[in-house]
Order: C-alpha cells, then structure tokens, then sequence
C-alpha cells in the first residue's frame, strides 16, 4: 500500500521533532489535541468527565499519575447475572466491565467498558511515544519513520473513537 504524506502536517512534525516539547502551544501538538486527544477523550457521562481534564497532565507524566486502571477481579459470581455487568462510569452503557478507573488522588473507582478502556490507553500509547522523542530515546529512526510511527499512534486513536478495539485492528 502506497502512502502518502500530508505535507503540512510533515512540516509540523519535523518542526517539533527539531525542538520537541510537551506543550502543546506548538503547531503539531495542538493539531493532534484538537483532531484526537480531545475528542477520544470526550465521553457520554459528566460527571466523570475527568478523563478529557487529565490530557493536559499527560504529556508530562505517566499516565498512572492521573488515571489508574486496574482489571477487576470480584470475590463472587452470581450465576444469573455476570458480575462483570455494570454501568459504565464513561459511556453510561451497561456493559461488560473488567476494568475499574481511579482519578488522580480520589479513593473512587469507577467501572469502565473496554470501549473505554481502549480510549484512554490509545492517547496514553500515543503519549509515551512522544514523551520517549521528547526525551532522546528514539534515536535510530529518521523523521519521516517516526511520523509514520505517530500516525499510527493518531490511527489507533481515531479508531477507539469510533469503537474498535486493538484486536479489531
């Protein structure tokens, strides 16, 4: 498959790339924030609208600073109904939920759905790798082989949104 370059979001990359930073006031972080952080981010439920606030907290530390996500395993099942159906503290959907979501210092957890879950981790994975740029660890790849890396990080993204998930892909 043959692809092609967006040339003025490759100028923006390798913009960043000569002096990468985490803020997001440069032309291409502000580009994925607005085409992809934030709206993967964006969820049904108010109340816990936390998730699309923790982007800006992010690109400067782990994601485990914000969120914690951890698997869920009850103590007992009831034959009837699986434990693992509970309403999902993001989308409001009463889903198959394995994972529970904890915020910053909160001693809350709230049950999430995979659709969710894979939300999230898609914008961190996506973190992780421009933190590891930002920091020098990528060093055997030329410019036009990180974008790419990039874009796929911004494909995942896009694809969580509209509901895929990483064994889908």
């Amino acid at each position: 498959m043959m692809l092609c370059v967006d040339s003025q979001l490759f100028s923006e990359f390798k913009a960043w790339k000569e002096e990468p930073t985490l803020d997001r006031s440069c032309c291409f972080l502000e580009r994925v924030y607005h085409e992809d952080i934030y709206p993967c981010l964006t969820f049904s439920k108010s109340e816990v609208q936390r998730c699309r606030q923790g982007a800006a907290a992010v690109p400067y530390h782990s994601c485990g600073s914000f969120w914690t996500i951890s698997l869920f395993f009850p103590l007992k099942q009831n034959k009837r109904v699986s434990v693992f159906d509970r309403k999902c503290a993001l989308s409001g959907q009463t889903k198959s939920c394995k994972h529970r979501i904890k915020f910053g210092d909160s001693s809350s957890y709230y049950y999430v759905s995979p659709y969710c879950r894979y939300r999230i981790t898609a914008v961190c994975n996506f973190f992780t790798y421009i933190r590891y740029i930002h920091q020098g660890l990528v060093k055997q790849q030329d410019a036009e082989q990180m974008f790419w890396e990039v874009m796929q990080l911004r494909r995942e993204m896009s694809l969580a949104k509209l509901g895929y998930y990483k064994d889908q892909l």
